[in-house]
């Protein structure tokens, strides 16, 4: 049975929540902030849910586990209970990224999101993000009923700013750099493959997959050709750990790198989703299949493969390597 209780699984997107993460998440400072911070006090979490948060009294503080780059707890309260994520040692933007996103996805009256409230700083150092207690229900999501409404978030989610988001935010702990392209083939280009490339260049010496990887982002744009792309709204790490249901069996989705992209990007982490035939078949009855979508299904894998080899190491290159070399085979690169 699923720990009842919202957000917790780890930001950081990969299979296996027995590794741990230990990189540093990017702390840029975004450009808006509609979600204002928190103003200090000695406890602004228990500060906000008294007043702003209309509760009485806080009758029991409980730690919820199966994170491993954030502390959370379930705040019990007279007023209901509220999911709070805490980090001691990253500064708020952080969390600002991940309450926007939560605020896109829940803008759209389409899946089930945490309502995200309040992002601030601590006193002693780090952050905190208050956001909806969501019970968990006894059981995964139906397949066919998450297909169908993630395609009604990517139709309802559009931007007219072109592919990116407002604030970078992260995957898992990598940084992703979300400034606003028009093109999508740019972007996906310079913002996601080239600079994961360049973390494995840099981070490991790896002149052989940055020096193939860079013939393929120069040569992948016959993967395009007929497909009508719009910036949609993604989740961003929609793997299995990121998806549960409610206690009415409705489909959430939680711990969101999202950004404003092609649709069909959502799926480069199916290869530890579970997504079945039945979740692809409600998908495009409501967001078509467009021409050509199975050749571009490995690209959009190999940005989160890159990003396994660059959080996790090289147990994850040759999943990578091999995409790679497929596509410069198959464009002649």
């Amino acid at each position: 049975m699923m720990v009842a209780h919202m957000g917790v699984i780890s930001t950081a997107t990969f299979c296996f929540l027995s590794v741990s993460v230990s990189r540093r998440r990017r702390t840029s400072s975004p450009k808006s902030r509609p979600f204002a911070l928190a103003a200090m006090s000695n406890d602004p979490i228990r500060e906000w849910i008294l007043s702003e948060g209309k509760a009485k009294d806080i009758t029991k503080i409980r730690p919820v586990g199966g994170g491993c780059i954030n502390l959370a707890s379930r705040y019990e309260t007279d007023a209901g209970s509220f999911f709070v994520k805490t980090n001691r040692s990253i500064g708020p933007s952080m969390f600002e990224g991940e309450a926007l996103g939560l605020s896109a996805m829940y803008e759209t009256s389409s899946i089930r999101v945490p309502r995200p409230f309040k992002v601030g700083a601590l006193p002693t150092g780090g952050s905190f993000i208050i956001m909806e207690f969501i019970e968990f229900g006894a059981s995964r999501s139906n397949q066919s009923t998450l297909g169908r409404k993630l395609a009604e978030m990517h139709k309802a989610g559009k931007s007219e700013k072109g592919f990116g988001f407002d604030v970078d935010n992260t995957i898992g702990s990598t940084p992703q750099i979300n400034t606003w392209a028009s093109d999508w083939i740019e972007f996906y280009a310079e913002r996601r493959l080239g600079y994961q490339l360049k973390l494995a260049r840099d981070q490991y010496g790896d002149s052989i997959i940055y020096a193939k990887g860079q013939r393929l982002v120069k040569n992948m744009g016959p993967l395009f050709e007929n497909v009508v792309i719009e910036p949609c709204l993604l989740h961003g790490d929609l793997w299995s750990g990121n998806v549960s249901s409610d206690k009415n069996g409705e489909p959430v989705i939680l711990d969101p790198a999202c950004y404003y992209g092609h649709n069909e990007a959502e799926f480069g982490m199916s290869w530890c989703a579970g997504f079945g035939g039945s979740f692809y078949d409600a998908y495009f009855e409501v967001m078509p299949k467009q021409p050509g979508f199975e050749s571009r299904r490995d690209l959009y894998m190999l940005y989160h493969y890159l990003n396994h080899y660059n959080l996790f190491g090289s147990g994850y290159r040759s999943s990578a390597m091999s995409i790679i070399d497929d596509y410069l085979r198959m464009l002649k690169a």
